[in-house]
């Protein structure tokens, strides 16, 4: 018997066993077994050698949470919390573009700052306005400065002009003397020209030399200084007042005539009617006339009696001589008397001299040594 043939090409053992399905073509993988679900058995520990095994785990049994009282309204839930929002008035933050790759982190990005160019104002230094303030106040403190130093140089140069020009009145008078100059131009100027335009000078009113309750005002105009051997400067003009009080020719008199103190032991008046002065004692009286003689004051006697009868003059005349001529004459500078005249408090005469020449170094006067 003859077995037929089958397809040629065929597999051999297609004729041993039945024939498998024909799968599709190009088959996949076969699915993965799932793993089987985890059993409800309790957890065991698992022994290993060597270490000590832990005690089972007993399941304890949860504690009941207490409930609600009873008789209780059922509390109702809170508002839900509200999330943090934008603050007010924010403006939404715009989306940046998109990451060129997702897995790669985002990363901050510096922006270098451009260097402050030279017209902006930096911070912290300043600008325009700034500069302007402080260099204004620079020129103010320097101002101030130039001020201060003007005023400390003519404070310093009246006071030495005006010792200076004190020394040498007091020198002449014996007596204090005050010294003030005009207002303008400054005496700082005056100084650096050597010319001095206007200069007064009073004395304390003590006395002149010898002649008690005496004082002396000057005027002193157009002051050149100008050093030579002969000469300090000259001295354009200068007008003065010597003011010799009641009480002082009393006390004069008092003083340096003896013979005739006991004279003016009582009051001394003045007459400016016929321009004389009487001087009265107990049992005596004198009468005076203030007149000038050799460029100076002079008291002369015009009547004196003593115990009611006339006595001679020649004596008392020649002492009173002695005290008017120490008193008034002989002054620096060509100085001389001009008129004389009684007032009600005294006797006022008026002295005066014009292009004078100041001594050099004292030769002439020393208390102009240091002038």
């Amino acid at each position: 018997m003859v077995n037929p043939r089958g397809p040629s090409g065929g597999d051999p053992s297609e004729g041993a066993g039945p024939r498998r399905p024909a799968g599709p073509p190009n088959r996949g993988v076969p699915p993965r077994r799932q793993p089987p679900p985890p059993s409800e058995q309790p957890t065991r520990h698992i022994p290993v050698g060597g270490r000590p095994q832990d005690p089972p785990i007993r399941d304890v049994p949860r504690p009941q949470q207490p409930g609600p009282p009873p008789n209780r309204p059922p509390q109702q839930p809170g508002p839900p919390p509200q999330q943090p929002g934008p603050p007010p008035n924010a403006q939404p933050r715009q989306p940046g573009p998109p990451p060129l790759y997702p897995h790669e982190q985002t990363t901050t990005t510096r922006i270098a700052t451009p260097p402050p160019s030279n017209d902006a104002p930096v911070a912290g230094k300043p600008g325009f306005f700034g500069d302007r303030t402080a260099i204004l106040l620079i020129l103010a403190i320097v101002v101030l400065l130039v001020l201060a130093g003007a005023i400390g140089a003519e404070l310093y140069t009246r006071h030495l002009a005006s010792s200076k020009v004190a020394s040498a009145v007091q020198c002449e008078v014996q007596d204090g003397a005050s010294v003030s100059f005009a207002g303008a131009p400054p005496v700082l100027w005056q100084y650096l020209t050597s010319h001095y335009t206007d200069i007064s000078v009073q004395t304390a009113g003590n006395q002149v030399r010898s002649a008690k309750g005496m004082k002396v005002s000057l005027d002193i105009r157009d002051v050149k200084l100008n050093n030579t051997n002969n000469s300090q400067g000259t001295i354009g003009s200068l007008n003065g007042t010597i003011s010799w009080s009641a009480d002082g020719i009393k006390q004069s008199i008092q003083d340096a005539i003896p013979v005739l103190g006991k004279f003016v032991t009582g009051d001394v008046s003045t007459n400016p009617g016929d321009g004389t002065v009487s001087l009265k004692g107990t049992f005596d009286s004198a009468t005076v006339k203030p007149q000038i003689v050799n460029n100076g004051l002079s008291l002369q006697i015009v009547s004196l009696t003593a115990l009611g009868s006339k006595m001679s003059t020649t004596t008392v005349q020649k002492d009173l001589d002695d005290l008017t001529s120490k008193a008034t004459q002989n002054y620096p500078l060509g100085i001389h008397a001009d008129g004389v005249k009684v007032t009600s408090t005294g006797v006022e005469g008026s002295f005066s001299s014009s292009n004078a020449t100041i001594p050099a170094g004292g030769s002439q006067d020393p208390c102009f040594a240091n002038l």
